[in-house]
């Protein structure tokens, strides 16, 4: 059996339970998600008591996810609480009865605890390498900021989005004189943190709130691309959200796609706090992080053992997970990669096409996961391909990165290429277009060169003849199978390249 961990997460709007279970690439997958909305903030008293009622929706949901983990066997089940218990003065009380009534221990988190768990999460699954984060709870808000993907700053506000709709708005949705006030309140807050003031770096936000903003603004766009972590939006794209929901009456706001409906009274509230501070920051984009709190836990408890809690490399982690999960073979990779740095070195040296080392990461990224979609199908391993890289969440990759790895690792020619980039043209130039398919073609190349995977091919070297590029290929066997590939896929390379090739294989005698 996989192993299986679960997280019980108490926040001040939901308590949710999360089962995970670990692959084989020991990532964890989750397996279960659920959710409980309870507004546990709006049972706290102004003696800051969690009421009877709000102890008693708390046993009874924790009661019912007993239920669940008792089903999965699971023997280790953490149980977090954040700012509603954290504020509650019978915070102690509240943790006997769960320990006394439940399989669970409550540990409530501190406010550095918090935000230092959402930056743990920001860090180990996005490329970027400065930002402020943003985690914004039903009853308290956790910033950071870090550099270099260390973090030097971090605070957390005693307010949500819960207690601010309670503080400032009335009625479901804010008046503009609310939102004014809110806004206002926000703005001071943050500016009592001069770290915030003027950083011009990305906002990388957790939580629901922000993941609602995410799906609304891809359904408004028509986004094409399944997933919504690491996706990015500017400042306008923010304001247009924000414009559509003040323009709706409360129930059309709860009919929204892409909207939980239990968050529609709290979206216009958040959205004012992600603006307010945007506009303090300047901030360069606002980028969503699906991974949040429950991810960082896990991140400090499975990389305790490596002494870091910072992975040195996002993507890198990713893709091992995929050569893992769809059983690629890494010497085969780490063979191609050698033959296209062969190759790339010639193409330089004269002066054939310009590429930049950029072009040259971006290949041997793709060629690790070249044809995955050989996994499902041989048939179809192009189409399985693509999609399969341009859907999967890839950590350390932001969405535009992954359709360009993805069309690269599933080149096959120039009609299916038009295919799969159809949806996305308006991302790439023409030229950034071009560039996409020669490193595609250039990879399918180097990738018939150990057709029989037997690694024959030993040395390339390119050279002109008139009008003619002449590539003498030095084998250390039967070259039969690999020359007929090659002879094959060359055609794509010519195309780009406006010129022809010959191939003269050899046998290394």
């Amino acid at each position: 059996m996989k192993e299986k961990y679960g997280i019980i997460d108490i926040g001040s709007n939901t308590i949710r339970l999360v089962i995970y279970e670990r692959q084989k690439s020991g990532r964890l997958r989750e397996v279960e998600n659920v959710k409980v909305v309870a507004r546990l903030r709006s049972h706290l008293t102004e003696d800051q008591m969690l009421a009877e009622s709000g102890v008693s929706l708390l046993l009874n949901t924790l009661q019912s996810f007993q239920e669940i983990t008792r089903y999965h066997r699971l023997e280790r089940v953490k149980c977090v609480a954040t700012a509603t218990i954290r504020q509650a003065k019978n915070q102690q009380e509240i943790a006997e009865w769960i320990e006394a009534n439940t399989d669970f221990c409550i540990r409530v988190l501190t406010e550095e605890e918090e935000a230092y768990y959402g930056f743990l999460a920001v860090v180990n699954s996005t490329p970027i390498s400065e930002a402020i984060t943003i985690d914004i709870g039903g009853g308290s808000t956790e910033i950071t900021y870090y550099k270099d993907r260390q973090l030097y700053e971090l605070h957390s506000f005693p307010f949500g989005v819960l207690s601010l709709k309670q503080k400032f708005v009335a009625g479901n949705v804010p008046t503009d004189e609310e939102l004014e006030l809110l806004a206002e309140y926000v703005e001071e807050q943050f500016h009592s943190l001069p770290w915030l003031l003027q950083r011009n770096v990305p906002i990388v936000a957790m939580g629901g709130s922000a993941r609602n903003v995410v799906q609304v603004h891809q359904l408004m766009c028509r986004y094409p691309l399944a997933g919504v972590h690491q996706y990015e939006m500017k400042r306008k794209h923010l304001l247009d959200v924000r414009k559509l929901l003040i323009s709706l009456p409360f129930e059309d706001i709860q009919k929204l796609e892409g909207l939980s409906k239990d968050r529609a009274d709290l979206m216009i509230p958040a959205l004012e706090v992600f603006r307010v501070l945007y506009d303090v920051v300047e901030a360069s984009s606002f980028v969503l992080s699906r991974k949040g709190l429950r991810d960082g836990i896990f991140y400090e408890e499975f990389t305790q053992p490596f002494g870091t809690r910072v992975f040195p490399n996002v993507l890198q982690e990713s893709f091992f997970e995929l050569a893992q999960d769809y059983d690629i073979r890494l010497d085969d990779v780490e063979y191609v990669s050698h033959l296209l740095s062969q190759m790339v070195e010639q193409i330089r040296l004269l002066q054939l096409y310009p590429l930049t080392d950029e072009d040259v990461r971006d290949m041997k990224w793709a060629a690790r996961v070249f044809y995955l979609g050989q996994y499902i199908d041989e048939e179809s391993s192009s189409q399985h391909t693509f999609y399969l890289l341009a859907n999967r969440t890839i950590d350390g990759l932001m969405h535009k990165d992954r359709v360009k790895l993805a069309l690269m690792a599933s080149y096959k020619n120039k009609p299916l290429f038009k295919q799969y980039i159809a949806p996305f043209s308006s991302w790439f130039t023409k030229e950034e277009q071009k560039r996409i398919r020669f490193l595609g073609a250039l990879l399918k190349f180097a990738y018939s060169l150990n057709d029989t995977k037997r690694k024959i091919v030993q040395q390339i070297r390119w050279s002109e003849q008139s009008d003619t590029i002449i590539m003498n290929i030095i084998c250390s066997g039967d070259f039969r199978a690999e020359e007929y590939q090659a002879e094959k896929n060359k055609k794509h390379i010519e195309k780009i390249l406006k010129r022809p090739i010959e191939l003269h294989f050899q046998q290394n005698e």
